[in-house]
């Protein structure tokens, strides 16, 4: 390990949030103002992700007042309280690029559900496995 890496490791978050492409997201930023410290929530989209180690940075984009804005955000700053996230998406594509041209409803992805951990097994009420799953309860 050489001199850089070993600076770098001080410096990266234990903890550092999952965040894949697609992911809608709120970044609790904390921002200085004079003498004055106040943290800022931004939710957006994730739209690129670049970098690795202690340099990766997520691109995030919100729409404010019908205006497009992107702010990057480096993942292991100290700036970046915490990262939430609120959905995951179905995406095909490493970066998001081709959202900027979308408006309204057209920008909207696909919104992937958590999978059950658990798995229900049907219950059968007619026919020969239904009754035979009933003799084989009772006795």
């Amino acid at each position: 390990m050489n001199l850089v890496d070993a600076i770098e490791k001080k410096e990266m978050k234990e903890e550092p949030p999952v965040v894949r492409i697609g992911d809608t997201v709120k970044v609790h930023m904390r921002i200085v103002e004079g003498e004055k410290e106040r943290i800022q929530v931004i939710e957006g989209v994730v739209i690129k992700m670049r970098g690795s180690a202690n340099r990766k940075t997520i691109t995030v984009r919100k729409i404010s007042f019908g205006v497009g804005v992107e702010r990057i955000f480096p993942i292991h700053s100290p700036r970046v309280e915490k990262v939430d996230i609120l959905k995951h998406a179905k995406v095909r594509r490493a970066k998001l690029y081709f959202l900027r041209e979308l408006r309204g409803k057209a920008a909207r992805l696909k919104e992937v559900k958590k999978a059950p951990t658990e798995k229900k097994s049907k219950v059968r009420s007619r026919g020969k496995k239904a009754k035979a799953a009933r003799t084989k309860k009772a006795g």
